[in-house]
């Protein structure tokens, strides 16, 4: 919390996986009318200096030509209560300081600047270090972003194979690959990939996999060191075990390299949906869990999260999983394990469970979860719900009960447009945002963005209850909270009750909503009209642009929620 007694806002910082919500409050009942917005700068731990966050908007100089270039929120400021930001260290040791100042205009379009606040925050790269680490893709291949930094110097064909199918023999000739894949995979793909070598560095651990998609060449060569030390059950459903797939190839180049009594192909009842590894050794014990596919859209093109838990309780709960698994080929089999029960995970000070599908009758979990939301939430529910739109049963009943109460603030995600989570008025909870795809010119200063090829772009599975009570808890995993999740894939689903997890989750359930919705408002905007900072009223009737913050419902909660 900023600490300015003189300051006209709050400050408060929330600590994101590699990133920090900063939510500013007005102290007033409102601003006056020539606030124009907030200035931030930051400073990394141990450094000397202020850096200025850049505002991609402008205000509209007096030749009606925008420019493109990013502008310091010192000459335009952001619009926002709230902002995310992602220090470009973020896994640097110690406090980051933030310095957040109001910014004013007169009436000759001259900016001047009222007192600061400043709060200082650690972020640090692992949630609890040594225990429980939450990560995410950046998920953000359509973007400003990624069209400034890589798009620009080369086209998305030379990032990305075209097919899945290709996945395995495509090699990247962009002039920044391996830049670009990073900043696209984000902490993600690096704790997916350091995990695995740190499995090949123990040289007496065990591995265990369980993959739906598998198309990276990283982890299958990864995987291919551990030789013999390596089990793999991966899908064959559908397109994955028709000839030619890159999971067969997976299968292929496994079996020669660990044996072919140690790869195992399985589809459950529908989809062996998983996406396990699991590393047992002397220096090593750790699981990795979440939706993330060890695949190329996985990676660099989704949005997704993987979550690391380390320690002997959660290795052999994923054990008997994998053994069960390996030793039964459908739910009838699977249902009578005891790895389809919620079980700790046994971290310390962390209240964290584990359950694995298809479940039975006795075992069942999306009416107990959706009991949860309907029931229980008081507060705020935000949720990234991959396949909600295909979604029916307990846990989109429950969404829709708690949207449709105007005491809970609601924000959701879903691949595509969700019928009947649509009814609400501008001034309740607004229906879940999607990735609707930017076709055509836009307006200044945005260029038109990759699609990111084809497939789904928000891929998470989260349910994040009360982020700011300390009730919070959050559901993930590989399970899409519906009934095939529940009683005929194989999936994992972790339920945390801890509110620095929570934290995590809610930020990003915002980074990618506010993502989505700015993008909606650039479809809506005239391609002919630049997309402009608001000057302060100059005419009779006209309005501030914090206006809404005070006269919505929605943007009312959203403003307090967070500050």
């Amino acid at each position: 919390m900023g600490t300015n007694d003189t300051a006209p806002f709050t400050l408060k910082i929330h600590r994101g996986e590699g990133a920090a919500l900063l939510a500013m409050n007005w102290k007033a009942d409102r601003p006056p009318a020539d606030f124009v917005g907030f200035a931030i700068q930051y400073r990394e731990p141990g450094g000397d200096r202020l850096y200025t966050l850049q505002n991609r908007l402008g205000f509209l100089p007096d030749d009606g030509k925008v420019t493109r270039r990013w502008l310091p929120t010192t000459m335009a400021p952001i619009q926002m209560f709230r902002w995310v930001h992602f220090p470009r260290n973020a896994e640097l040791p110690g406090e980051f300081l933030y310095r957040v100042s109001p910014v004013f205009m007169n009436a000759d379009d001259e900016l001047s600047y009222g007192e600061a606040q400043e709060a200082s925050i650690e972020l640090r790269r692992e949630t609890y270090p040594d225990q429980l680490n939450v990560a995410f893709t950046r998920g953000f291949v359509s973007s400003q972003a990624f069209l400034d930094r890589y798009q620009s110097a080369g086209p998305i064909s030379q990032l990305l194979p075209d097919k899945a199918a290709d996945g395995l023999t495509f090699e990247p000739t962009h002039p920044k690959a391996s830049e670009a894949l990073a900043w696209m995979g984000f902490e993600a793909r690096s704790v997916v990939l350091d995990l695995l070598d740190e499995a090949i560095a123990d040289e007496q651990a065990n591995v265990r996999v369980i993959a739906y998609d598998l198309n990276e060449p990283e982890v299958v060569t990864r995987l291919e060191k551990l030789e013999g030390r390596v089990k793999v059950i991966v899908d064959d459903s559908a397109d994955h075990g028709a000839s030619g797939s890159a999971e067969n190839q997976a299968e292929e180049r496994l079996v020669a390299s660990a044996g072919r009594d140690h790869v195992k192909r399985q589809h459950m009842d529908d989809l062996q949906h998983n996406k396990t590894v699991i590393v047992d050794g002397p220096q090593l014990q750790a699981v990795l869990w979440g939706s993330t596919n060890l695949s190329w859209r996985g990676f660099y093109v989704q949005s997704n999260n993987a979550l690391v838990a380390r320690g002997a309780a959660a290795v052999s709960l994923a054990m008997d999983a994998f053994d069960a698994y390996w030793a039964h080929d459908d739910a009838a089999g699977f249902e009578t394990s005891d790895a389809t029960e919620l079980k700790s995970i046994g971290l310390a000070g962390i209240d964290a469970q584990v359950a694995f599908s298809p479940h039975g009758s006795d075992t069942a979990l999306l009416t107990r979860i959706g009991d949860d939301i309907s029931e229980k939430t008081t507060s705020s529910l935000l949720y990234s719900l991959a396949f909600l739109a295909q979604t029916e049963g307990a846990v989109r009943d429950a969404i829709k009960k708690v949207t449709e109460d105007d005491s809970i603030f609601v924000y959701g995600m879903a691949d595509k447009e969700v019928g009947g989570l649509d009814l609400h008025q501008p001034d309740g909870n607004p229906a879940p945002v999607f990735p609707a795809q930017l076709v055509g010119d836009l307006p200044e200063p945005f260029r038109t963005e990759s699609a990111g090829g084809s497939g789904i772009r928000l891929h998470h599975k989260f349910v994040v209850i009360d982020f700011d009570k300390p009730t919070a808890r959050v559901y993930t995993g590989s399970y899409n909270f519906s009934v095939p999740a529940d009683t005929q894939n194989g999936e994992n689903l972790v339920l945390i009750k801890d509110r620095r997890v929570a934290v995590a989750y809610a930020v990003e359930a915002l980074r990618i909503f506010d993502h989505y919705q700015f993008r909606i408002r650039q479809n809506a905007a005239p391609a002919t009209d630049p997309m402009v900072l608001a000057k302060p009223p100059r005419t009779p009737g006209e309005l501030p642009w914090w206006d809404p913050f005070y006269t919505r419902l929605d943007k009312i909660r959203d403003r307090e929620r967070f500050a």
